[in-house]
């Protein structure tokens, strides 16, 4: 599946990694479907007692890089579940001040995964927004806008600083829900390495793409 997959609408641009209607999530990233098969028995379950598990580790925020973001989606006086938020934990923080609104443009960097299973034990990996070995001076970015995505990702993005890099953990209620969706199994926690790269208003000019002189929109 592709980050198209993770969009909801549809867009007039997006790199050949989107989410539903933007981003590209599953188009498969070196690993085959084939080779993932079995690994989902009981999928449901174990993904309902691997988020339960994850939010009473970010509740307790042992090592104060956890954060537990509310859905965007969701009125502010309406009960919620567990499920009705987005788990982040902090691996880089960035120098911006300002977050993406809803109607911005991003630019950014991920690799999705599902939850841990016997034969992936890192998680079994269905999209990257970059191909070859990580470098952050030299890979281009994937871009989107930040209503585009599905409930999660858009959740995320607009608590993000440039330069954030963070593990987003987004359960299936916020992802892509029950159905199975082209290697992704219903029911599947969405794991994503996202480091937001830049951002910009409606109406802006959004620059070319230098890896070498890299725009940063943070004001």
């Amino acid at each position: 599946m592709t980050i198209k997959d993770m969009v909801k609408g549809s867009v007039k641009w997006f790199l050949p990694f989107c989410l539903v209607a933007f981003l590209p999530l599953l188009a498969s990233c070196g690993e085959d479907d084939d080779s993932a098969s079995g690994e989902f028995d009981n999928w449901q379950e174990r993904n309902e007692t691997y988020w339960n598990n994850l939010y009473q580790t970010a509740r307790s925020n042992a090592d104060g890089k956890w954060k537990i973001l509310r859905t965007w989606s969701k009125d502010a006086t309406a009960e919620l579940k567990n499920t009705d938020y987005v788990i982040v934990h902090v691996e880089e923080q960035g120098t911006g001040t300002v977050s993406p609104l809803y109607t911005d443009s991003v630019r950014m960097h991920y690799v999705g995964h599902l939850m841990p299973s016997a034969s992936y034990p890192q998680g079994y990996q269905f999209d990257k927004s970059y191909t070859g070995s990580y470098d952050f001076a030299a890979m281009k970015p994937a871009e989107g806008i930040v209503k585009g995505f599905v409930d999660g990702f858009t959740t995320a993005l607009l608590s993000m600083h440039v330069g954030d890099l963070w593990k987003v953990y987004i359960p299936y209620t916020l992802g892509y829900g029950t159905s199975d969706r082209s290697g992704i199994p219903g029911y599947s926690t969405l794991v994503f390495d996202l480091k937001l790269v830049s951002f910009y208003r409606p109406g802006a000019v959004i620059p070319e793409w230098n890896a070498k002189r890299q725009a940063f929109f943070d004001n």
